[in-house]
């Protein structure tokens, strides 16, 4: 079985640039977008040319994709989310309770613009900051891979995007 690489962005805010050369860089399988791309998600799915997951933002006015999605990744059940909803910028307890409720052992989200990699009580919790916009200091944009190995375990890794 081959391994599967997925791409974590978030909080592209209309500015594709950093995000298409992450995806020319990286090659993943998957994509999961975590909200923010203001209007350009159908764009970034053609573009793309592979499963593309979404789900809307505080920022996306007027779209109809959901606040959180569940899907499964190897061996593990996922829970995506911009996080707005979920008062994260406060702390990850919300999070944590919607993505337990769903039967979830992960939970991938963005909204803050800050990259983390948490694990928790058996759960992993992992936001890869902004493509676009980043906010932790040195302000270098980020995104996060998810390697699926052979026996379906998660590799995570947060990554900085320099030329």
């Amino acid at each position: 079985m081959k391994d599967t690489l997925v791409l974590l962005v978030s909080d592209s805010h209309g500015i594709q640039s950093n995000l298409y050369r992450t995806v020319m860089r990286t090659q993943p399988d998957i994509i999961y977008h975590l909200g923010d791309a203001v209007g350009f998600e159908d764009e970034i799915r053609s573009e793309c040319g592979v499963p593309f997951y979404y789900v809307r933002g505080n920022c996306d006015f007027g779209s109809d994709a959901p606040i959180y999605q569940v899907t499964s990744l190897g061996r593990h059940k996922i829970f995506l989310t911009h996080g707005h909803m979920y008062n994260v910028k406060y702390s990850d307890h919300d999070l944590i309770c919607a993505a337990m409720k769903e039967g979830c052992d992960t939970v991938i989200f963005g909204h803050t613009h800050i990259p983390e990699l948490i694990r928790t009580d058996g759960m992993t919790i992992i936001n890869p900051g902004s493509i676009s916009l980043p906010r932790q200091p040195g302000r270098i944009p980020t995104y996060a891979t998810i390697d699926v190995d052979s026996e379906g375990e998660l590799h995570f890794t947060i990554n900085e995007l320099k030329d």
